[in-house]
């Protein structure tokens, strides 16, 4: 078997759920896992130096390649050392094939075998996408984890789309396989998608194991779907992805899910929810969601959360922060951003730690509770939708913001 430049190492199996423990093994980095990868859409985590960057995250960051594609353009990123060289980041990068934007920000669409033709989102020129573009872009910003080209279709499609959707995705990675110029250096993903129906799932999954990718991302959920539909779909991929290679859930980056993706399974996360409302004046605590602008926060000098060592809570009061988004002064944008991507730093810490000594669901019960969301069990059971928060906002997330 040829040696991959990103491969996994199983190190312990949580006994409460059959959550794993592991090593991700890049060019650029070791890894342990699960672990949560914080977004830098244009190359650049939105606010922050590397430096700061470094200090809220493991090391291990995403890139797009759809936005970095129109501007600067890969072939000047390529130029500057790819998007490690470009935005001096001395760690480990995966980016995404730009699939998602081209879906979500593009209202007027043409899918054939050949790609997608499409509209940019703001000027409204014609643009064109295809599995081997996709893969030469990626080659250019010089992650080491890339991903394939793939339709995302809507979780609620009918089957007889999502099965048409799924064969082309397949030919697709297929193509783009074949036009890796560097898996030497860049590990090359599948991406398993088939919305909610488990034997199409499992076909994908099937077919992409028979091209043989070093690791497979579970696309197509946080797209609609009730929170009980995804969890559904997680138990059941958790049955089928292939045990020695790394499970990437794309896209999805709250607290709950966090845990309960990592119950089920998944070794890698990202999401840019944390960085999005954190510029909104939303914090993520110990204790819930906290929304910095009410004006309860007006006079109150303790930290955003006293349970936190990052740079702002040990240095700033919520009163301080509430003025600065009042204000709309970007300091308050980036103190939320610290906090934000070190709360889940620290989580996925904790997670880890968990399933080192067999508590994965013990400790999913008190972060439900303490976090201010409905116990697990009434969210299975279909009694809510949606796990309730304290102080939280609901905000839109998009293509633009990945």
């Amino acid at each position: 078997m040829e040696k991959q430049p990103v491969w996994y190492e199983l190190i312990h199996k949580d006994a409460q759920t059959g959550a794993r423990l592991g090593i991700l093994h890049t060019p650029h980095g070791d890894f342990e896992t699960p672990i949560f990868m914080p977004v830098g859409t244009k190359a650049t985590v939105k606010t922050l130096s590397p430096e700061e960057i470094e200090a809220v995250s493991d090391g291990l960051i995403l890139g797009n390649t759809y936005h970095l594609w129109l501007a600067p353009g890969d072939e000047l990123v390529k130029k500057a050392g790819g998007i490690r060289g470009f935005m001096k980041w001395n760690h480990a990068l995966l980016t995404d094939s730009g699939g998602f934007q081209v879906f979500s920000l593009s209202k007027i669409r043409k899918i054939t075998e050949e790609g997608v033709t499409f509209r940019h989102h703001k000027s409204g020129a014609k643009l064109f996408l295809s599995p081997e573009k996709s893969i030469q872009i990626q080659n250019n910003l010089g992650a080491d984890i890339m991903m394939s080209f793939d339709e995302c279709p809507p979780f609620h499609a009918s089957y007889d789309y999502m099965k048409n959707s799924i064969e082309r995705t397949l030919r697709w990675a297929k193509r783009g396989k074949d036009a890796h110029q560097r898996p030497d250096e860049q590990a090359l993903f599948g991406i398993v998608q088939g919305g909610p129906f488990k034997d199409l799932r499992k076909h994908c999954l099937e077919e992409l194991e028979k091209i043989d990718f070093p690791g497979y991302s579970i696309g197509g959920l946080a797209v609609g779907e009730s929170k009980k539909e995804m969890y559904d779909m997680l138990e059941y991929m958790k049955t089928i992805l292939p045990e020695n290679k790394p499970h990437y859930l794309m896209g999805v980056g709250s607290p709950d899910d966090l845990v309960v993706g990592s119950m089920n399974g998944v070794d890698m996360f990202d999401c840019v929810d944390a960085t999005r409302i954190a510029r909104h004046g939303t914090a993520l605590t110990h204790h819930g969601r906290l929304r910095i602008k009410n004006q309860d926060y007006y006079k109150d000098f303790r930290p955003i959360d006293e349970q936190c060592d990052c740079y702002t809570c040990k240095n700033f009061s919520r009163a301080y922060i509430h003025h600065l988004i009042k204000e709309e002064e970007i300091f308050g944008a980036r103190l939320l951003t610290i906090q934000n991507l070190k709360f889940l730093k620290m989580l996925m810490h904790d997670i880890r730690d968990a399933i080192r000594h067999d508590r994965l669901k013990d400790f999913q019960v008190q972060f439900f509770k303490d976090y201010g969301y409905a116990p697990l069990e009434d969210i299975m059971n279909g009694k809510v939708d949606k796990p309730t928060m304290r102080l939280t906002e609901q905000i839109k997330i998009t293509g633009e913001d990945k």
